[in-house]
C-alpha cells in the first residue's frame, strides 16, 4: 500500500479510536449533548488542528494546534516539546512549563510513552492541581520527532489512552507533512532536472544562427537576440513553480521564432489560444518540451520540414492544451515507454522532457490528468493535456 494511503488511513482510523476525556464526556451529557453530537464536536476540533500540523512540527504550527490539542484531551495542561525545548505550552497555570522537556526527555530518547509522578511534578505555586502526565513520543517515518505531554490533576487509564491516541494522530499529521515536503522537493528537483535539460544544442545552434545574420541582417540579429535572452531568461528564472498560461506560451513563442531562424520557411508553426485560459496557472515549463519533441520528431521524420500546431481552448473548468506536429507518427508502444519508467532509454530523443512534464501534471492535479500521446505511424503525433482552472495541490 503507497505510504500516504497508509498514512491517511492511519489518521482515520486513529480519530475513530479518540475516547472523549471523561470530564468533557460528563459535561456534555449533563448539557444533553447526544453521542453523535459528541463524536461530530471531537472530529471538528481535530479538523481544526489539522492544517497547522500539516506544516509539519515547528515552533508556529505547535503554537496554532495547541489548543485545539488540549480541546481534545480535556486536561489542566498540554506541551509539545522537540529535542530544544518547549515548542508550545497551553493551560490553566503555567508552573511546568520550563520543567516539561525534562519530562518529554525519557520518551525522546527512547520512544516509549510514560507517566510521570511525585516529584518530578512537586509544584510550589498555589492553586496547581497538576500532580500527573503523560509523556508519548511524535514520531514520522519512524522517528521520534517531538514528544507530547498532557498534565492533569488525576490521570486515568482512559486517559492515557486518550493521550496515546492523539500523539498517533498528531504523528499521522506530521508524517503526511513530510510526504507533502518529498513531493515539493521531489518537484523542484524535476523542474530543475528540465531547466538542465534546456538542450546545449538549442543553445548553440540559435547562437550560430543569430550570428549568421549579424552580417547580412544586423536589425534581424538584434531581434533575434532579444528573443533568446527572453527564451533563457523564462527557462532559467527561480520563481515559483507554477506561472500563467499566457506566460508559458510567450515563452514557446520565444522557442519557435528561433527555430524558425534557424530552419526557414521549412518549419512552419500555428499557435491559437482562446483569450478566456491565458490567465490559468499551469505548471512551469509545461509546454515548451512538448514542442521541442514535436520539432525534433516531427521534422526529423520529414526531411527537415513540417508543422507545428499548439492550440488552447477553454473547456469549462478546465483549459485543454494541445500540441500536434504533421510528422511520421510512431509506434503507440514507442509513445507508452516515452511516458513510462522505460523513458529513460529514449533519452537521445526527447523522453525525459516527456516524462517530466507527465509526472509532474500527475503529481500536482492527479493521476488522470497526465499527458495523452495520440500517434500511430504515417498519422504525426499530438501531445494533449488538461489544465485545471483551480489547481488542486496533493
Amino acid at each position: 500500500m503507497p505510504t500516504g494511503v497508509w498514512a491517511l488511513l492511519c489518521a482515520f482510523s486513529t480519530l475513530l479510536g479518540f475516547v472523549v476525556p471523561r470530564r468533557r464526556a460528563a459535561l456534555l451529557r449533563r448539557r444533553g449533548v447526544l453521542p453523535d453530537e459528541v463524536t461530530f464536536a471531537t472530529l471538528h476540533v481535530a479538523a481544526l488542528a489539522a492544517p497547522s500540523l500539516r506544516a509539519g512540527l515547528t515552533r508556529d504550527s505547535a503554537r496554532k494546534a495547541i489548543r485545539h490539542l488540549r480541546e481534545l484531551l480535556g486536561t489542566s495542561a498540554i506541551a509539545v516539546t522537540d529535542a530544544d525545548g518547549v515548542l508550545a505550552w497551553d493551560g490553566e497555570t503555567d508552573c511546568h512549563r520550563e520543567r516539561a522537556p525534562e519530562h518529554a526527555r525519557a520518551v525522546l530518547a527512547s520512544g516509549r510513552a510514560r507517566v510521570v509522578t511525585g516529584g518530578a511534578l512537586a509544584c510550589d505555586a498555589p492553586g496547581c492541581a497538576i500532580r500527573v502526565a503523560a509523556v508519548v513520543p511524535l514520531t514520522v517515518d519512524g522517528r521520534v520527532v517531538g514528544a507530547l505531554a498532557a498534565y492533569d490533576a488525576v490521570m486515568t487509564p482512559a486517559l492515557v489512552r486518550t493521550v496515546t491516541e492523539v500523539g498517533r494522530w498528531v504523528s499521522c499529521q506530521l508524517e503526511l507533512a513530510e510526504l507533502d515536503s518529498s513531493r515539493r522537493r521531489a518537484m523542484e528537483a524535476e523542474t530543475r532536472a528540465l531547466r538542465a535539460q534546456i538542450s546545449p544544442h538549442f543553445v548553440y545552434n540559435s547562437l550560430t544562427t543569430i550570428a549568421s545574420f549579424v552580417r547580412t541582417d544586423p536589425e534581424r540579429a538584434r531581434e533575434l537576440l532579444m528573443d533568446f535572452a527572453d527564451f533563457t531568461r523564462y527557462a532559467l528564472r527561480r520563481e515559483r513553480d507554477f506561472t500563467t498560461l499566457a506566460d508559458e506560451l510567450h515563452c514557446v513563442d520565444r522557442y519557435l521564432l528561433l527555430e524558425r531562424a534557424r530552419f526557414g520557411e521549412r518549419l512552419r508553426f500555428t499557435v491559437r489560444v482562446a483569450p478566456e485560459v491565458l490567465s490559468v496557472p499551469v505548471p512551469f515549463l509545461c509546454l515548451q518540451p512538448l514542442v521541442e519533441n514535436a520539432i525534433k520528431h516531427g521534422m526529423a521524420a520529414t526531411g527537415g520540414s513540417g508543422e507545428v500546431r499548439v492550440l488552447a481552448w477553454d473547456a469549462g473548468p478546465e483549459a485543454h492544451v494541445s500540441v500536434e506536429d504533421d510528422g511520421l507518427g510512431m509506434d503507440p508502444e514507442r509513445a507508452r515507454l516515452l511516458l513510462g519508467g522505460d523513458a529513460r532509454q529514449e533519452r537521445g530523443e526527447g523522453g525525459i522532457g516527456l516524462a517530466n512534464v507527465d509526472v509532474r501534471l500527475r503529481h500536482i492535479y492527479g493521476e488522470d490528468h497526465g499527458l495523452v500521446v495520440e500517434t500511430g505511424l504515417g498519422e504525426g503525433t499530438k501531445v494533449r493535456l488538461r489544465l485545471p482552472k483551480a489547481p488542486r495541490s496533493r
